[in-house]
């Protein structure tokens, strides 16, 4: 098995795995439909473009030899994922017709972009995960080093957006399911607000960095 295939099999684990990311864009499909969850999706992708770039300049070694930059982050990032999910909490309901699939929030698409992008760029975990992960499927032998990071790193945003707009249409057909039904709807905004809030929680309180 070559290394972009050990790479690609890595890749399907990480994506595979529930987290903040997955739940975001469930609960951007239920209930605000699959342009809005699907923008959050490409806002979720350039945010990891931007982190295998600053990966590739180094500035994940800055936040280990900083603990004070990566801590200031992670409170940042887990307020904004708390934020998000009390909003959930507070969310109103309004039922319609399941048919009609317009029972959901619909605000503007660059709205729905921004909360990807932040979600993932203040979450500094995601940087270190892409320093730590990509240098070990580059080898000397297969050519320049930049040349196999701007590969791999392509492929690690092209399988994530790939993921991620499964996930959003997911969340479209699980909203469109919840449409007609108010308790249903509360259940969705309770879980994934409640969901979202811990994953904040995780992220301010566990800071240490790994190794």
């Amino acid at each position: 098995m070559t290394q972009y295939s050990l790479f690609c099999a890595a890749l399907l684990v990480v994506y595979l795995v529930p987290g903040p990311d997955m739940f975001l864009l469930l609960n951007t499909g239920a209930s605000e439909g699959r342009r809005q969850a699907l923008m959050t999706a490409l806002g979720l992708a350039l945010a990891r473009a931007a982190h295998v770039s600053l990966a590739a300049l180094g500035l994940a070694a800055l936040l280990r030899s900083h603990p004070w930059a990566f801590d200031l982050l992670s409170i940042a990032g887990g307020l904004y994922l708390a934020w998000l999910g009390w909003q959930l909490l507070c969310a109103p309901v309004t039922p319609l017709p399941a048919s009609t699939g317009i029972a959901r929030r619909c605000g503007h698409w660059s709205a729905a972009l921004k909360k990807g992008l932040l979600t993932n760029l203040l979450n500094p975990k995601a940087l270190l995960f892409c320093s730590v992960l990509l240098p070990q499927f580059i080898s000397q032998e297969a050519g320049p080093v930049g040349h196999q990071f701007a590969i791999l790193g392509t492929v690690l945003v092209v399988v994530g957006l790939a993921f991620d707009s499964f996930y959003a249409l997911s969340g479209d057909r699980i909203g469109r399911w919840l449409a007609a039904s108010p308790w249903k709807q509360k259940l969705q905004n309770r879980l994934f607000g409640t969901l979202l809030i811990g994953f904040g929680a995780r992220l301010v309180l566990l800071r240490e960095l790994a190794g």
